[in-house]
């Protein structure tokens, strides 16, 4: 049935991007959506301001990441449970590793202990939880996903509210860059996931985007499960690079998948001919950047997005409006600016701190 959904879903897609039109001036919109993404970001309010420290007392929020044993996770849960002391209501990881009884134990442990939520996050997808997710709500408890679905994506009914990512907004974001440093004529290999379920949109956005601005550029994706990037994204990229040795770029869509880009690089004589650009700032990925491997890297401050996160949730048990999207802003990495991610890199540095006094106000603590 998924096969089923995600074919429909790209058969409907490719109808509307054959009638798409095409930028009028495209290296000057391409050039636009970079610059866009490179100034310092600013805070801007994702609601009416509230006063969380009176509607959260006594609450109490469990949030299941989909493992703790990806650094990405770890450093979302710190700042998502920072937030909640500064507010000062419970909040609790549960730990576990990628297993599906764990995330079972965890839904159990919220329900028994009186806890007001559910989030799942990090990756997290609800669909796997569908019964254990009823049960809660028939407890009533609320349910929140944070950091899955992408902003054009509408989360299952099990789910109250959804922290959503613009992962759409970056894949427009690559496909202009690629655009810009290629001056004009890119031949792009993508490498994606469509098990994952907000990369369908992800790539499909960097299609849309590269067809809009180059209708007769040459485009190609290659589509690998998470279970296989250590052992399909090298050798699928050999394969594409030797079947066509034109291809200037490549955008991995999430990061870590560069670490098995750049071995194909080396191996095909490809070096410094095929650039790399693409998603998330993980920091491995940002020195990566730093040494010349990778050309860019669109940062997310998982600080900021934690803070984001907290937001959304509370306006969840605070009767507020749905956020339509994380208020986290994409920050272009490259040799221009890559030391201000840490020497070195981290998940936070780079980005500023608005976020903090931002939220503060919004919250009225202060």
């Amino acid at each position: 049935m998924r096969r089923i959904l995600a074919s429909s879903f790209f058969a409907a897609s490719a109808l509307a991007a054959s009638s798409m039109p095409v930028a009028a001036d495209p290296m000057a919109d391409a050039k636009a959506i970079i610059e866009a993404h490179r100034a310092m970001p600013v805070f801007t309010p994702p609601g009416e301001p509230f006063d969380a420290k009176a509607c959260m007392a006594d609450k109490k929020v469990l949030s299941i990441p989909i493992s703790m044993t990806i650094p990405f996770n770890v450093e979302l849960q710190k700042a998502m449970a920072s937030a909640a002391a500064e507010v000062g209501f419970t909040y609790t990881t549960w730990d576990n590793q990628l297993k599906l009884d764990q995330w079972v134990q965890g839904i159990s442990q919220a329900i028994s202990q009186n806890y007001d939520v559910v989030d799942l996050a990090g990756g997290l997808n609800p669909e796997v939880l569908g019964p254990q997710l009823a049960e809660a709500r028939s407890e009533g408890l609320k349910i929140s996903t944070t950091h899955f679905y992408d902003v054009t994506q509408p989360a299952v009914e099990s789910v109250d509210y959804s922290g959503k990512v613009d992962f759409t907004g970056a894949g427009k974001l690559l496909a202009a860059w690629a655009y810009v440093q290629t001056e004009g004529k890119p031949n792009v290999l993508i490498i994606g996931s469509s098990d994952v379920l907000p990369s369908i949109p992800f790539v499909q956005s960097i299609q849309d985007q590269l067809k809009a601005l180059c209708p007769d550029c040459k485009q190609t994706h290659l589509d690998v499960p998470v279970s296989e990037w250590a052992t399909k994204i090298q050798s699928g990229t050999q394969s594409a690079l030797l079947a066509d040795p034109s291809i200037n770029y490549i955008l991995p869509i999430y990061d870590s998948m560069s670490q098995f880009v750049v071995p194909a690089l080396r191996i095909t004589g490809s070096e410094g001919a095929v650039r790399i650009a693409s998603f998330n700032g993980t920091p491995f990925v940002l020195d990566m950047v730093r040494e010349g491997q990778v050309e860019m890297d669109i940062g997310e401050s998982l600080g900021w997005a934690g803070y984001a996160a907290i937001d959304n949730i509370m306006r969840m048990l605070c009767d507020k409006p749905e956020v339509a999207k994380l208020n986290v802003p994409l920050l272009v990495f490259d040799k221009s600016n890559i030391e201000t991610a840490g020497v070195p890199a981290n998940f936070d540095d780079g980005y500023g701190d608005a976020h903090l006094e931002g939220f503060r106000k919004l919250w009225m603590l202060k």
